[in-house]
């Protein structure tokens, strides 16, 4: 049987793939950190081997692989909230950078001097955040757009990237790099835009919070993805993509950040009461505002269309959210 390694398990986009491997029958290993919400993955918690380890000791991540000898390892973990990168920025980098660095090592000490034939594929998941800010005659960002990272989180996912391609031209790892882009969905929980106006609607709703959603800049261009979209693009990319390459990943649908507020607002039953407001503490000095992607490349190589709708991403998002705050308040 097929054996998958996600590093991160307890995290959203985790959570989705290992769902994704366990329906196409495929055992599924994760590392998790001992501080780390496991939650998400409660309701498969006893399908899935769970492997105490940490991106910043090596020799856990030695362990893990030569005790379980994956055929893919799916490499998620990172620390990838954005704000947080401003006030952590040496640990954001640590584990986003060297993080990477301790993994690709423990592959090949392992194929070195333990098991020469021991030659899993590996992706490592860098961002579009290593594109940073794009002028509007640069669009679409392909591939070969120059990197410009534009906060401490892309400057680390910029270093897993480099490290990547050094791990695969150097030792022959078979490595394959996808930078993808927005993407969202049921389970995530990190105040991205979209979840923190949902979780101000669904609080709204309840009379928790005055009918007015905070907000940053409304401008800002995205690519739209749904989660559930997105791991299967990481389920194809490690069966049919070439290593060494890497490739963009995202949705079909462009709309701003202004644009998807007020379509979960017309979503929300107090629709005709909320108001909005700018929060100054939520508009960033560098903006990454206009990121719109040419995924030409992945699906040539895959076939991969993604299947969900904006809409349905976003009413499930919402009707998480609804769920979520719902539980919180009955505490």
């Amino acid at each position: 049987m097929t054996k998958n390694l996600i590093t991160g398990i307890g995290g959203f986009v985790a959570s989705h793939l290992a769902d994704l491997l366990l329906e196409k029958n495929e055992e599924v290993y994760g590392t998790y950190r001992w501080t780390e919400d496991l939650s998400r993955i409660k309701h498969i918690k006893e399908k899935i081997t769970l492997i105490p380890a940490d991106l910043l000791d090596l020799s856990s991540l030695i362990r893990a692989l030569a005790d379980n000898k994956p055929d893919y390892i799916f490499h998620l973990a990172a620390q990838s909230y954005v704000p947080d990168s401003f006030t952590n920025p040496i640990v954001t980098i640590e584990t986003n950078t060297l993080g990477t660095v301790n993994l690709l090592e423990a592959v090949r000490l392992i194929k070195e001097y333990i098991d020469k034939e021991y030659d899993p594929v590996i992706h490592v998941c860098s961002s579009s955040e290593f594109y940073g800010k794009v002028d509007e005659h640069e669009l679409p960002i392909t591939e070969n757009h120059p990197m410009r990272p534009g906060n401490q989180y892309a400057i680390g996912k910029v270093g897993a990237d480099a490290a990547a391609y050094f791990y695969y031209n150097y030792y022959g790892l078979k490595i394959i790099r996808t930078r993808m882009f927005t993407h969202t969905g049921p389970r995530r929980t990190m105040m991205s835009a979209e979840c923190n106006f949902a979780k101000q609607i669904a609080l709204i709703e309840k009379g928790k919070q005055a009918p007015i959603i905070k907000h940053g800049n409304l401008n800002s261009v995205r690519t739209w993805a749904d989660v559930r979209d997105a791991v299967k693009a990481y389920y194809l990319l490690v069966r049919k993509c070439k290593p060494g390459e890497v490739y963009n990943i995202g949705g079909k649908t462009v709309k701003s950040i202004g644009e998807m507020l007020d379509y979960l607002i017309s979503l929300s039953t107090a629709k005709d009461r909320i108001k909005k407001e700018i929060d100054p503490n939520l508009v960033r000095k560098v903006d990454v505002n206009l990121q719109v992607v040419d995924v030409s490349k992945f699906e040539n190589a895959t076939g991969w269309k993604p299947e969900y709708t904006f809409e349905q991403t976003m009413q499930d998002l919402l009707d998480f959210w609804r769920k979520k705050t719902e539980n919180e308040l009955d505490r």
